[in-house]
C-alpha cells in the first residue's frame, strides 16, 4: 500500500525548499566570512605597511634608500646597522632612563587610578555623581591647554631638570583610567564588599586585597597604555629634561638624528629597537588588554 498518495504534492515539495533554502543561507554566511576576512587583512597589511617599511630600511644601505625605484627587502641585510646605532649614542642609558620614568608612571596609574575608582564604585558620599561628572569632564580639556599652567607651577618649585614633573602626575589620577576601573568594580557583586565588611575589613583592605585581583584585566590594560605613554613620549622629556644624561630614548634619538646628515637606515634601526618592548608587551599580554577593554567584561564576583 502507497501511503505517498494521499499527501498533498506541496507537502512533498516542502523539505525540498526548506534544504535549499538552508544551503543558500549558509552558503550566503560563508560568503560574508570570506569578505570579512579579506576586508581585515586588506586593512592589517595598509596598518602594517609603515612598520614593515622601517624594518626593511633599517638593513639597508644609504645608497640603497635613495635608490629609485624603491626596493621592498634590501639586496643585502645589513644587521650591522643596529650594532652601530647603539654605539651611536648612549642608547643603553637613555633605555635605563626611559625604564625608570616609565616603571613610576605605570606603577602610578594603577594604583592611583584603581584607589579612586573604588571609592566612586562602592563608597556613597555626598557630592559623588558630581564629582564623578566633574572628572569625566576634565577629558574635554586638551593637554596642550593645560601645558603651560604646569610648566609654570613645575618651574617655580623647582622641578625642571628632574624627573619628577613626569612621575608625579601619575599618582594623582586620569579620568579615562578611572572611568575604566569604575566600570569594573561597578560590575563586581557589593554583597562581597558587604561580607568582606562583617569580618572586620575596612575599605583599604577590600580594594588591595579583594578588588583588585578581581579587576586584574582592567589593571592590565592600564598598565599597557600607561607604558606605552610614557616609553614613546617625547613632549614631556623635551620640555622638563635639561641634561644630556638624563635623556629619554626618544630624545636621544632626535639629538642622534640632529648630529649630522640624517641617515635613515641608523635612524629606523634606532625606532625598531625603541618600538621592540612595546610590541612584546601587548603580544604577551594581549588577552588582558582585549578583556580589559571590554567595559563590560569585569568579574562579576
Amino acid at each position: 500500500m502507497d501511503l505517498t498518495k494521499d499527501v498533498p504534492a506541496n507537502e512533498k515539495a516542502e523539505p525540498k525548499v526548506k534544504k535549499k533554502h538552508f544551503k543558500s543561507r549558509k552558503r550566503q554566511q560563508l560568503i560574508g566570512k570570506i569578505l570579512v576576512y579579506i576586508i581585515l587583512i586588506a586593512v592589517s597589511l595598509v596598518l602594517l605597511a609603515p612598520l614593515g617599511w622601517m624594518l626593511s630600511t633599517s638593513l639597508k644601505s644609504m645608497e640603497e634608500i635613495v635608490s629609485f625605484p624603491p626596493t621592498l627587502l634590501p639586496e643585502t641585510f645589513r644587521w650591522e646597522n643596529y650594532a652601530f646605532t647603539v654605539q651611536a649614542f648612549p642608547f643603553f642609558n637613555y633605555m635605563q632612563n626611559t625604564l625608570l620614568i616609565t616603571a613610576f608612571v605605570v606603577a602610578g596609574n594603577v594604583l592611583s587610578n584603581s584607589f579612586i575608582a573604588y571609592g566612586f564604585a562602592k563608597i556613597d558620599f555626598p557630592g559623588k555623581n558630581i564629582l564623578f561628572a566633574l572628572v569625566l569632564a576634565t577629558m574635554m580639556v586638551p593637554g596642550f591647554v593645560t601645558m603651560i599652567p604646569q610648566y609654570i607651577l613645575f618651574t617655580q618649585i623647582g622641578w625642571v631638570g628632574t624627573y619628577l614633573p613626569l612621575i608625579v602626575p601619575s599618582f594623582f589620577g586620569s579620568a579615562f583610567y578611572i572611568f575604566l576601573m569604575r566600570q569594573f568594580y561597578m560590575s563586581v557583586n557589593n554583597e562581597l564588599i558587604e561580607a568582606a565588611q562583617m569580618d572586620g575589613a575596612n575599605h583599604l583592605y577590600i580594594w588591595s586585597r579583594l578588588m583588585m585581583p578581581l579587576t586584574k584585566p582592567a589593571l592590565i590594560t592600564i598598565g599597557i597604555m600607561s607604558f606605552n605613554g610614557a616609553w614613546n613620549d617625547f613632549l614631556g622629556p623635551l620640555l622638563y629634561i635639561t641634561r644630556e644624561e638624563n635623556y629619554t630614548l626618544q630624545i636621544g634619538l632626535q639629538s642622534f638624528q640632529n648630529q649630522s646628515t640624517t641617515q635613515w637606515n641608523y635612524l629606523m634601526a634606532g625606532a625598531t629597537l625603541v618600538m621592540i618592548p612595546t610590541i612584546l608587551l601587548f603580544f604577551f599580554a594581549q588577552k588582558y588588554f582585549i578583556e580589559g577593554m571590554d567595559l563590560t567584561g569585569g568579574s562579576k564576583g
